[in-house]
């Protein structure tokens, strides 16, 4: 019995027979004629990036790239720029081309190589403020948490950029066993002092101390919280570094940043999902890979007339061709900011 399809009773089909059948059958397909809605797709397609483009400027921390191991701080820099970031944040640490060891000297250079491969510095941060907190029970702890943010005020002034991350206090510090909790009064009280006695050198300087919301060290966990804290200085050089990861677990970034508006100076962007986590760095993953709504996040920024940096934050620079997560990175950027065509 034969059926409507050729070749439907034959064992052995041949390639060039199997061709020629799909040829005379899309010959004799109805292709859409001009005028017709589904010629030709929109030109802003929601489907693949923003229909709105936006004025923000893309950055990206160093921490994702392999550097100091694998990477020169002059080839993290030049594939920023490779892969169409406006800015890179660079991080102080006790180590590296960035720490106490190095000097005016040495931050001017940094701010040079900079400036020939044409990246701006975005921010500067650090961990510092972990091994050595603010807040800490041990006043030799905090007294060194202030000698180190105040180098990192100098730093930050050398390598021409005009944003600090600072981290104000911790109630606790999950991550670490040698943090005392401190009462959450007595770690305000603390904070507020330490911002206080760091404010002359960033007044003179120019630099402006960016509180980081962070959650998991139980302080300043609401962004009422964090605009009080802010406000309590009503100082041009105190504003929020606002992260939209940190407190992902709980709440939600399109709400800060509606709540917070102008006090925004500088942003993370990290990466999240809901969709089970644990309470580590591991929770964080590549743009886009989780829940956060970032149509909805860029808007909030944009409604505030925020057009400063977003800086993509990550702690784990990939085992294999690492340049790939950069330009990963910076095409989720591009996608969520419109500036795909």
């Amino acid at each position: 019995m034969s059926g409507p399809y050729p070749f439907q009773n034959s064992t052995s089909v041949s390639r060039r027979q199997a061709m020629l059948a799909t040829m005379a059958a899309a010959a004799t397909t109805v292709l859409p004629q001009s005028g017709d809605a589904e010629e030709t797709a929109p030109a802003d397609d929601s489907r693949k990036s923003s229909p709105k483009k936006y004025g923000m400027k893309k950055s990206i921390n160093l921490w994702a790239f392999p550097y100091p191991d694998r990477m020169s701080l002059r080839e993290c820099l030049q594939l920023a720029k490779d892969a169409g970031f406006d800015g890179i944040e660079l991080n102080y640490d006790l180590e590296s081309d960035l720490s106490p060891k190095a000097g005016p000297k040495e931050f001017a250079a940094i701010r040079r190589m900079a400036d020939e491969i044409g990246i701006e510095i975005s921010g500067l941060c650090s961990f510092l403020f972990w091994p050595y907190p603010l807040t800490a029970n041990d006043p030799a702890r905090s007294a060194r948490g202030i000698e180190l943010a105040t180098k990192m005020t100098h730093a930050a002034h050398e390598l021409g950029t005009k944003n600090l991350l600072v981290v104000p206090g911790s109630v606790h510090i999950p991550w670490r066993d040698d943090y005392p909790p401190v009462a959450n009064d007595l770690c305000h009280e603390r904070a507020i002092a330490a911002v206080t006695k760091l404010l002359p050198t960033a007044e003179k300087l120019g630099i402006s101390l960016n509180i980081e919301n962070i959650f998991f060290n139980g302080y300043l966990m609401t962004p009422m919280e964090m605009a009080d804290f802010v406000d309590h200085f009503d100082n041009e050089f105190v504003n929020v570094h606002f992260d939209t990861g940190n407190i992902m677990m709980f709440q939600y970034p399109e709400h800060w940043i509606a709540y917070l508006g102008k006090r925004i100076r500088n942003v993370h962007l990290k990466e999240f999902t809901k969709k089970g986590t644990d309470f580590s760095l591991e929770t964080f993953r590549p743009l886009l890979d989780g829940t956060t709504d970032w149509p909805a996040v860029v808007d909030a920024f944009d409604q505030n007339g925020y057009d400063g940096y977003l800086t993509f934050e990550y702690f784990h620079p990939w085992l294999h061709y690492p340049e790939a997560l950069i330009y990963q990175t910076s095409d989720s950027l591009n996608r969520m900011l419109g500036r795909t065509s």
